[in-house]
């Protein structure tokens, strides 16, 4: 075999890097699989009420089904990664995204128990796949594309959040509430196949993976620093756009059939800041970091104002999707720097900094807007967050070099 290659079904031929950086298939069909499972997490949120009626428990009872699952993320993926180092790539990708569909699958079949606790297996797969497939994306790639194929990966989630859970709440308004989630099953069916059809079953970059080898990586400090900033400006950018309906519907007095289209503009801002984020970030990780660190905080606080104008708002939610998604390719590609040798566990754990920067978020607001404050105030949080980071941004700066 060619050694200047990755292997069958993952490498990049010397003339498709020469056409201007075309990335193999597979990472592509892996951003594909996290969109469909990430689905499965925004689309609750929209159907949160029917299901309370439905299963007969109250609204906040119907709540803790969205907790559930990001506990499975938070505390279940780092663990699952270890169990799972010495599967294959591939198999542990198909088996993550088997329990993660007949979890869905199961908990649609029975009661508000079963469901939560379905929720939490689902939410456990969903990290273990998450993980393992940001490491084979790069076992796919060379190194000087990491942070690229990361940020390709990593997109099925940004279009998991913008579209796929407003269209599965969409469908599930004609199909009862569980038709959105049938639809997620059935992507991630088509995930599975995908993978066996199109994915080698290792990679020739992939280190032998070896548990005392990952627990070893998890304790550098610069790699906690790393998760600090994940979670610090995930939460930034999370707790603005959680919010951003309620304002344009209270604020704003935007109509309601427009509010969806400018929530997809924080979309299509993520999907040109994944973009921008991933040429960059291979390179240079602490520009896109710093640059998309200090530009939440400029437009977080440009947001408290613009909120009051239709025609200020929506570039300012846009910007803010590029802002935010240009941080997501630098903070892999600083993960797998530093942890180039086990990469699985502390990709799990990335995986658990971002849910844990999301699940924070209504806690957060909860500081101000049960003292009465307005719901601008969680733009002013985002923007404290995120000028927090910085400062760990810069000493990563200074340690790396």
């Amino acid at each position: 075999m060619d050694t200047t290659n990755q292997v069958t079904g993952g490498s990049m031929t010397n003339e498709e890097t020469r056409r201007g950086g075309r990335l193999p298939l597979g990472v592509y069909l892996l951003g594909f699989c996290l969109f469909a499972m990430g689905t499965a997490e925004f689309l609750l949120a929209g159907v949160l009420p029917a299901v309370a009626t439905d299963l007969g428990v109250t609204l906040p009872s119907a709540g803790f089904l969205i907790t559930a699952f990001a506990l499975g993320v938070v505390l279940g993926g780092p663990p699952f990664a270890v169990l799972s180092l010495r599967w294959p790539r591939r198999t542990a990708l198909v088996v993550t995204q088997g329990v993660f569909a007949a979890g869905i699958a199961i908990g649609l079949l029975g009661g508000y128990e079963v469901l939560l606790l379905t929720r939490v297996i689902s939410g456990v797969a969903y990290a273990g796949f998450f993980a393992v497939a940001s490491v084979t994306a790069i076992g796919l790639v060379t190194p000087d594309r990491n942070a690229r194929a990361s940020g390709v990966v990593v997109s099925g989630l940004s279009m998991a959040m913008v579209a796929g859970g407003p269209a599965g709440t969409l469908l599930s308004h004609f199909t009862e509430w569980r038709g959105g989630f049938y639809a997620v099953v059935a992507l991630t069916v088509a995930g599975i196949i995908g993978c066996l059809l199109k994915l080698p079953a290792t990679t020739s970059r992939i280190q032998e993976p070896s548990v005392s080898r990952e627990l070893a990586t998890m304790r550098k400090p610069m790699l906690w620093g790393v998760y600090a900033i994940t979670l610090l400006t995930t939460a930034a950018y999370m707790i603005s756009f959680n919010y951003l309906a309620a304002m344009l519907a209270d604020l704003t007095a935007m109509p309601e059939v427009w509010i969806p289209a400018v929530l997809a503009l924080f979309g299509a801002g993520a999907f040109l800041g994944l973009s921008i984020g991933g040429r960059i970030s291979d390179k240079r990780p602490h520009l896109a970091l710093l640059t998309g660190a200090v530009a939440i905080v400029l437009l977080s606080v440009v947001l408290v104002f613009a909120i009051r104008q239709a025609w200020a708002v929506v570039p300012t939610v846009f910007l803010i999707g590029v802002a935010a998604f240009v941080l997501n390719p630098a903070i892999y590609g600083r993960v797998f720097a530093l942890a180039g040798d086990a990469p699985t566990l502390a990709g799990a754990t990335t995986v658990s900094a971002f849910q844990l920067g999301i699940s924070i978020t209504p806690v957060l607001a909860a500081v101000t807007l049960t003292q009465g404050a307005g719901l601008t105030s969680v733009c002013l949080i985002g923007a404290a967050l995120a000028a927090a980071a910085i400062p760990l941004v810069l000493l990563d700066r200074a340690r790396q070099g």
